[in-house]
């Protein structure tokens, strides 16, 4: 079997794999997006090490995301040179006043966004960031003083390259600014509302990083969203998988957009790992089996 592809990271001169690693199931029960479920630290490492060692380069996770970073810190950062790391900022540095629910979770103001950045700089046991991106859009009021926040702290070598982390209508104020790396957010065969963005971006040499790429993962358990999953079942998509599971099928889906460049999923299981690995290095899916599946969600409405 073929190994993963590698896809250029928009124009930051990196290579990324075209599946890279989404730490925020490592977040534990103390994080203030959805709880996560206790965090082994041995299950972390062993996961940790094998997403590196089935050949994925890219790691991303935010200060939002619980023990995520000081995990990645603890069990990886010996083999940095192996990953491009990508965190979030704009996040509330005071973890323990979010966590209690006294402070608001995001601050986009200069002083937090920088230390922020500090605080994962030492979770992360690194001196950079890869990628260092806003984790949702600062507000109107804050916006020219938060990007300026990310410039200087790229210029200062505390972040390689900058990028954002939110969704359509709002993502559109930053792609016009023309000053990102990279953008990230949702997309799968059961939810393409930013399919056109994807490769508008891919066209102009910025990077993407798809979330939801198995649109979040099994129904029922998780973050799955029940409603795209009932459009799975609407369209009888079963019919289309042809030997493939799910899981299987929707990756392939994703990967197969010819201008993106990761779509990252998260796991805290070893061998959910080497099951995504083996299905991203089968490659895309034929373009005739994509283009029937969304004459079939085009037919449910």
């Amino acid at each position: 079997m073929a190994g993963l592809e590698t896809r250029k990271l928009g124009s930051t001169g990196l290579d990324a794999t075209v599946l890279g690693f989404g730490a925020m199931e490592l977040r534990g029960p103390k994080s203030p997006i959805p709880k996560g479920r206790p965090i082994d630290p041995v299950q972390a490492e062993s996961t940790l090490n094998s997403a590196l060692d089935s050949g994925i380069n890219l790691i991303d996770t935010s200060i939002d995301y619980g023990e995520s970073e000081g995990l990645i810190g603890r069990f990886v950062s010996h083999r940095r040179s192996e990953y491009i790391l990508a965190s979030k900022c704009g996040c509330n540095a005071d973890t323990e006043a979010v966590e209690t629910g006294n402070a608001e979770r995001h601050v986009y103001t200069k002083e937090n966004i920088i230390a922020g950045v500090e605080l994962s700089l030492k979770r992360l046991n690194t001196d950079y960031l890869d990628l260092l991106q806003f984790h949702g859009s600062p507000p109107p009021e804050l916006r020219e003083e938060a990007v300026q926040a990310l410039q200087d702290l790229k210029r200062d070598g505390k972040a390689r390259f900058i990028g954002v982390s939110d969704v359509l209508p709002t993502v559109n104020d930053f792609v016009e600014m023309g000053i990102f790396d990279a953008f990230q957010f949702p997309y799968s065969a059961l939810d393409y509302a930013h399919e056109m963005l994807i490769t508008r971006l891919g066209q102009s040499g910025v990077g993407t990083l798809i979330r939801g790429g198995i649109a979040r993962g099994e129904p029922g358990h998780g973050l799955a969203d029940p409603g795209l999953w009932a459009n799975w079942d609407l369209a009888r998509l079963d019919e289309l998988l042809d030997g493939m599971d799910q899981f299987e099928f929707l990756l392939r889906y994703t990967i197969s957009h010819p201008d993106l460049s990761t779509t990252i999923i998260g796991t805290m299981d070893p061998e959910h790992v080497k099951r995504n690995v083996a299905a991203a290095s089968k490659g895309p899916l034929p373009e005739s089996v994509r283009a029937e599946l969304k004459e079939r969600l085009a037919r449910t409405g």
